[in-house]
């Protein structure tokens, strides 16, 4: 029996809701859009990636499991804290909650490197996205944000793009949208 691929699910939930914080990050968008971000987030940024690394499970691929659970937990834990928290947290526990996920990014992204170039591209822009965002939680220096938003656009860019291109080359049986070989 052949699975289908959870990973364009994963990359999908990613993408969209990564583009609309982004969106807020870079100033592109008002931060009363938030509530949307936060109902994306749990809905498909969050439960769909979640199950995406579920199913990654039994297709042996660790670090599909491991990509997708954690950063749909991250999703589910963001929306939460916005939500029900951030009134109560000093802006230095965001700083390092946004580090630590940058931390996690990163040792993705070394893992990456045996993956397709789009991959490695995702992870090197998620980990500086997270620096940056955390930068601008630590110092309050607004530009740090901004570039983090606007990076974490370039970010959800490439995820949305691996999405597609997972689904249109396994449609067509060939290489329509090329992701970049395995290092």
């Amino acid at each position: 029996m052949k699975l289908a691929n959870p990973a364009p699910l994963g990359l999908t939930g990613f993408a969209l809701t990564t583009w609309l914080l982004s969106m807020v990050n870079a100033g592109l968008l008002p931060g009363a859009g938030v509530p949307m971000v936060l109902a994306m987030a749990f809905a498909f940024g969050g439960t769909a990636q979640f199950f995406a690394g579920l199913m990654e499970l039994p297709r042996g691929n660790t670090f599909g499991f491991v990509a997708f659970c954690s950063y749909g937990a991250f999703w589910w834990s963001f929306a939460l804290f916005v939500e029900f928290f951030a009134a109560k947290v000093p802006g230095e526990m965001v700083a390092w909650y946004l580090l630590i996920w940058g931390a996690f990014s990163f040792y993705m992204w070394i893992a990456s490197f045996a993956l397709n170039r789009t991959v490695q591209l995702i992870f090197l822009a998620l980990w500086i996205t997270f620096v940056l965002l955390a930068l601008h939680a630590f110092t309050g220096t607004a530009a740090f944000g901004m570039y983090g938003g606007y990076l974490g656009l370039v970010t959800a860019a490439l995820a949305f793009y691996l999405a597609a291109a997972e689904v249109i080359n396994e449609t067509h049986g060939r290489t329509v949208l090329p992701i970049g070989a395995r290092s």
